[in-house]
């Protein structure tokens, strides 16, 4: 099988691309930066142009979307409905399976569980652009015109990952770098958080099976969802360091919105911090008897990871 990863080094791109290469399968990396991993194949390619993705995926059977833009909803509002109306185009030139792996941003404020079911009812003008992709590839499954899933998942954590994960940031490199850790406006609410490696494995197992295809999956997370305050004293403990830390309060990060143009572009995703955040992965668990890795577990592993 030739596996394609449109829009490579990302934090599951990578992840996923080391757990396929463990199995033996062909994988071809395409970015703009030819950005290579050993054992894969790199290709240098610009998805936002449907010629260059109609090449990168020549051969492909299966083809991941894993594309990261810059955290900017003008670039988000410009790219990504471009992105994914190439995606779709090429893959059904060329009888390619899609796998779009997708966060939870179209539902909006959720009280209680996010699951499959979940109505979009975004709340800020990023989720309306993920509703707003995620409906023009569910429109094409409904009609049958290409084979395809969404693979979602929680705010990540874990090996693997970019500046764009906020336990990495404000906790896991701080303390790794002898600095105190950070939570953003609370360290009271749940907050379920998908750990990279089990989001790797859940896209390796859905790619299998084409009973599979046609559906929305949430990929394995371990729930109840964990707290700052909890998050921080796992991993200051794993690491023998004193778990003092700094709640930055709502005023604090629209002050410093107004120099920082990511921080300014956080403000309206305050609502996922401020309440609890539940995402859940039931229907994956119970399909594979998949069994999520407990953040004790997930954050000993990303510390390990990063040490070396």
């Amino acid at each position: 099988m030739k596996h394609t990863i449109l829009g490579a080094g990302g934090s599951i791109g990578n992840a996923l691309t080391d757990q396929l290469l463990k199995s033996n399968e062909s994988v071809r990396l395409v970015s703009r930066s030819a950005y290579s991993i050993s054992g894969a194949e790199s290709f240098k390619a610009d998805i936002s142009s449907y010629e260059q993705t109609l090449e990168s995926i020549q051969g492909s059977d299966i083809v991941y979307l894993c594309a990261g833009l810059a955290y900017d909803r003008k670039v988000w509002a410009e790219l990504w409905p471009k992105i994914m109306q190439n995606a779709i185009d090429s893959c059904k030139a060329k009888s390619a399976k899609l796998i779009f792996f997708d966060n939870v941003y179209m539902y909006g404020k959720v009280e209680g569980k996010m699951t499959e079911y979940t109505p979009y009812n975004p709340c800020s003008s990023k989720g309306e652009i993920r509703a707003k992709i995620a409906t023009l590839l569910e429109d094409e499954i409904k009609h049958n015109n290409i084979q395809a899933l969404i693979a979602r998942a929680a705010d990540l954590y874990g090996p693997y990952i970019t500046q764009n994960s906020m336990p990495y940031f404000m906790v896991i490199e701080k303390l790794l770098n002898g600095k105190s850790p950070q939570c953003l406006i609370t360290d009271k609410t749940f907050h379920s958080f998908s750990y990279t490696l089990d989001c790797a494995k859940g896209l390796d197992l859905l790619w299998k099976d084409d009973n599979n295809y046609q559906q929305i999956w949430h990929l394995p997370t371990s729930n109840p969802g964990i707290t700052g305050k909890k998050f921080i004293e796992i991993a200051a403990n794993e690491l023998g360091i004193d778990p003092k830390y700094s709640v930055l309060k709502k005023w604090m990060i629209q002050l410093a919105g107004l120099f920082d143009k990511t921080i300014y572009e956080t403000n309206e995703m305050a609502y996922q911090i401020e309440n609890d955040y539940y995402f859940d992965s039931s229907k994956f668990n119970d399909t594979f008897s998949f069994v999520p890795t407990s953040y004790e577990q997930g954050i000993k592993e990303t510390i390990a990871f990063y040490k070396k």
